[in-house]
């Protein structure tokens, strides 16, 4: 049987809802000695490292829920991206995809016998304060309009 794009499609799906629910089978997605890319945390290796990296988030990220319903997946050979927004909470802030600065994501999933052998996720991780004048104030005090 074939592994067609529609096969990655639906694995880079399921990955989407189970990490968000926290499910340990997560892992049955990757392969073995898959690579796991996320800022700030860098490279893992080894489909266990997805959890070290999860672990980096205890105590400070209350919850997240990426928007299926609105994934965008480009299949492209053994890859497929997906760029989406997620809503959640984390350090006792909270963000809406789409409707605050944070929220915006793009994934690249790379696939070898019917399983994720690489993921790199690509997101802004730094934090956007707001000053009392309204404006979004990010890394560097460089000033941005609110309503840029």
């Amino acid at each position: 049987m074939s592994f067609t794009d529609q096969d990655k499609i639906k694995i880079a799906r399921e990955y989407f809802i189970r990490a968000d629910q926290g499910r340990v089978d997560v892992l049955d997605l990757f392969n073995e000695d898959a690579e796991i890319y996320f800022p700030k945390f860098g490279f893992g290796f080894g489909r266990q490292s997805f959890f070290e990296m999860v672990k980096g988030f205890e105590g400070v990220l209350g919850y997240i829920k990426h928007n299926y319903d609105n994934l965008i997946f480009i299949p492209s050979g053994e890859y497929v991206v997906v760029e989406g927004t997620s809503e959640g909470e984390m350090s006792g802030k909270s963000w809406v995809g789409g409707k605050t600065p944070g929220g915006r994501f793009c994934n690249v999933f790379k696939f070898h016998d019917g399983r994720i052998s690489s993921l790199h996720v690509y997101l802004d991780q730094e934090t956007i304060k707001h000053g009392s004048d309204g404006k979004r104030i990010a890394v560097g005090d460089t000033q941005i309009p609110a309503d840029s």
